[in-house]
């Protein structure tokens, strides 16, 4: 009897793992950047355009994981992890990436993985089901039998719908390439790296292995795209300067931003005195709270490009942040003036505006805050800015819109629904902000609810 209730234990166990590894995985952090996510919409633009999705409603949004990695999710989102633009040596190389999960939005391949995974669970939790049931008939052996049976088949299942959904997409990824006249030898070189990191970690590459794995052999891959792309008129097609170039400085201010400082100077010495380089070591310095050091850099970048408005925008950065925000003021508006006002740039400027702590900058600041929220509505820290800047001024409901703004970004649904319902009590009847206030409070509760339903 004491074996067959440790085998209904381990089955009930089992069983638990599985609905909770059903459940959403929590979200990864997101990384804003103006500089790099107006690249990532440059190098998708012509992809897009060729899968004949509507450009507006393709979102490319930039993770913090050093993973090389990239994912559709919920809609028409590609998420791109920093470890790939770090990985990647062209941007072409990227642009063979984001063929490839375009490929997924256009097959529906995200709905369709969730109906998949769904059907995998099923056969876990029947098998486990009937596993319970021959263990409590005292069939011990036999109850192994079937859950492992069972597990085998869900993962085998699953397994070979997910390399199916990768071989279809990459060679819907030829064809975006293709119809944008984009060379793919990007496309080849990518998956060449990724299979040597792939043989240096270790993994088999042998077609025995193919059974246990969520994508086709890279090698496979490389073979049937390498057949396809080098007859394609686009194969010889040089790849864009300009969007090259753009991609090594935005792939060093990546480096410089994320690694830790020692590593940024080692990487990128003070003898070396290219744009990439100085962009790196700027933000190398500024986290390390060497601040002329970090400036004459951004010095250096603008007697070079006096106009770029990214040079402009780290300027003011490390003015602002090193508790100088007068002095940012100037090459903000001028970074704000050249991106007609790029919801971060202007962010981060009403921002400046603010911790002068000169009230005479408030009507300023709300302005360029309120055009950075209506361009970009999920920038927590603009709507944060914006209500300091309502509070300051006594307009207390749109102080706590603003709150449930916030909160509800950030999952603090209660709060978010008692701020949200204040602020439409006090609001003009019928406005924008009073209509938004409902909106927020429509939102908010409904995730409640959802989670109401989930216990």
């Amino acid at each position: 009897m004491r074996g067959r209730f440790n085998l209904f234990a381990f089955c009930l166990a089992l069983l638990a793992s599985l609905l909770l590894a059903a459940r959403p995985a929590a979200a990864q952090s997101i990384l804003r950047d103006a500089e790099t996510e107006e690249l990532l919409k440059d190098l998708a633009a012509p992809l897009i355009e060729a899968s004949e999705l509507e450009p507006g409603n393709v979102d490319l949004v930039l993770i913090n994981d050093g993973s090389i990695n990239a994912f559709v999710a919920g809609g028409q989102a590609i998420y791109v992890h920093t470890g790939l633009l770090s990985a990647a040596e062209t941007a072409n190389e990227v642009q063979g990436v984001l063929a490839h999960e375009l490929g997924h939005i256009t097959a529906g391949h995200v709905v369709r993985f969730n109906e998949r995974s769904k059907a995998a669970n099923g056969i876990s939790i029947l098998s486990l089901l009937l596993g319970v049931g021959a263990a409590l008939a005292g069939a011990g052996e036999g109850a192994m039998g079937i859950i492992a049976a069972g597990q085998q088949a869900a993962m085998g299942s699953f397994l070979s719908f997910n390399r199916d959904q990768e071989a279809a997409t990459d060679l819907a990824g030829v064809r975006y390439l293709s119809g944008a006249g984009i060379t793919g030898k990007g496309m080849i070189a990518f998956f060449e790296r990724l299979r040597g990191n792939e043989i240096r970690a270790g993994y088999s590459q042998a077609d025995e292995a193919a059974y246990a794995r969520t994508h086709p052999l890279t090698g496979d891959r490389i073979q049937v795209l390498r057949g396809l792309l080098d007859r394609d008129p686009a194969w010889d097609n040089p790849p864009d300067p300009d969007l090259q170039e753009r991609f090594v400085r935005a792939k060093a201010k990546l480096f410089g931003y994320l690694a830790e400082p020692r590593r940024t100077l080692a990487a990128y010495p003070p003898t070396d005195t290219s744009i990439p380089a100085r962009y790196a070591r700027a933000y190398a310095y500024h986290k390390d709270a060497r601040v002329e050091l970090a400036l004459a850099e951004a010095d250096a970048l603008l007697a070079a490009e006096p106009e770029n408005p990214w040079f402009l925008e780290l300027k003011g950065q490390v003015l602002l942040e090193s508790g100088r925000p007068l002095e940012a003021l100037a090459p903000l508006r001028r970074a704000t003036d050249l991106t007609r006002a790029h919801p971060l740039i202007a962010g981060m400027l009403g921002h400046a505006l603010i911790a002068t702590e000169d009230k005479s900058y408030f009507a300023e600041a709300e302005q360029v805050l309120r055009a950075s929220v209506q361009r970009d509505r999920y920038n927590p820290f603009a709507w944060y800015q914006l209500g300091v800047v309502y509070e300051a001024r006594g307009d207390i409901p749109r102080a706590r819109l603003a709150s449930a703004e916030v909160q509800v970004m950030n999952r603090q649904y209660p709060q978010a629904l008692a701020n949200a319902q204040a602020a439409e009590a006090y609001l003009p009847y019928g406005s924008p902000d009073w209509i938004r206030a409902q909106d927020v409070a429509l939102e908010a509760r409904a995730e409640l609810e959802r989670a109401r339903n989930r216990r």
